[in-house]
Parts: C-alpha cells; sequence; structure tokens
C-alpha cells in the first residue's frame, strides 16, 4: 500500500466557463488538498479525498470571485468545500469515477485522466503525475443563477469544464 499527497506547488485545479457563450472565463482554486491511497505501486486501486476551499476560488476579477462565493452561487458561507471521493478508482485505465460534492449536492461524475508517467525529484521523493479532464452541469449541483442578456443571450453557460494538472508525491 502506498500514500499520497498532492504536491500544491507543481499543481493546479481549474475550470473554465462560456461567458455570453463568445468567450471563455478561466478560474482555478489555490486551497486544495488531497488523500491517495493505492494498493500497491500502481495507480489501478486507488481510494481519493479531494477536497477544495471555496473561498480560495480565484477567476482573476475580484468582483466575479465575490460572486461566485455568494449565494447566488457556491454559498461559500455555508458550503466551505467542494470534494470528490472515488472507491477503487482505477488512474491507468483513463477514467477516474467517484462522487463530487458542491453547495452540499453529491453527484457520481467520471472525468477522463492521462497519466503522465513517474520521477524521483533532486530531493529522492517520488512522484506521480495525471490530467484530468471532464465536464459538468453545474445546475446540476445547485449552481442555479443565471441571467439573459436583452437579446435573450446566455450570460454563464451551465457547462463548466474542470481541468487538473496534478503532481502527486509519495509519503
Amino acid at each position: 500500500m502506498a500514500n499520497w499527497i498532492i504536491d500544491n506547488t507543481h499543481s493546479e485545479v481549474g475550470f473554465s466557463v462560456k461567458h455570453l457563450m463568445i468567450s471563455t472565463v478561466k478560474g482555478n482554486f489555490a486551497d486544495y488538498n488531497a488523500i491517495i491511497t493505492s494498493q500497491g505501486d500502481g495507480f489501478s486501486n486507488l481510494n481519493i479525498q479531494f477536497e477544495a476551499a471555496v473561498d480560495s476560488i480565484n477567476t482573476h476579477n475580484e468582483q466575479r470571485d465575490g460572486h461566485l462565493k455568494s449565494p447566488d452561487f457556491f454559498d461559500a458561507m455555508n458550503h466551505p468545500k467542494i470534494t470528490f471521493k472515488a472507491e477503487g478508482a482505477n488512474a491507468e485505465k483513463g477514467k477516474l469515477s467517484g462522487i463530487l460534492t458542491i453547495r452540499g449536492t453529491s453527484r457520481p461524475v467520471e472525468f477522463d485522466v492521462e497519466f503522465a508517467g513517474t520521477a524521483v525529484d533532486p530531493y529522492g521523493n517520488f512522484k506521480a503525475g495525471f490530467t484530468i479532464t471532464g465536464k459538468i452541469n453545474r445546475k446540476d449541483f445547485g449552481l442555479n443563477w443565471s441571467a439573459v442578456t436583452e437579446a435573450g443571450g446566455v450570460v454563464v453557460s451551465d457547462e463548466v469544464k474542470i481541468h487538473a494538472d496534478v503532481q502527486v508525491v509519495r509519503q
């Protein structure tokens, strides 16, 4: 059995969403962590417990970040964490399935995962890298705020793309 944690200095957990259906707004979470347990040296039987602090959301616009933390979206005061849990996940097969919880709503999700390999860093730490991508519908998780432009266009898309480049270190 091996235990792993995310190396936050070499990882990023982010998202993107269409704005007015003509441009893409990107953001990330600065505060996140995970405990990952594998049943061997590989990544075919993983237990994952991931969480991100909603207050750490960053879209490079303070006003928008405040709105995202408000009850209109994530409601950070009442739901401070986003979590993902998986048992028996197989990251070597290209898919990662588990339960995603946002704003108190839990739903099964499946993400694509690309295993980038392993390496030993200059300090002797054994590391592995993954790219995780997928899509969710924000309204499935209670993020229902919506507005319509004068011309009838949608301000924020329901589809949110998830993208994480994660480096983990064996403990």
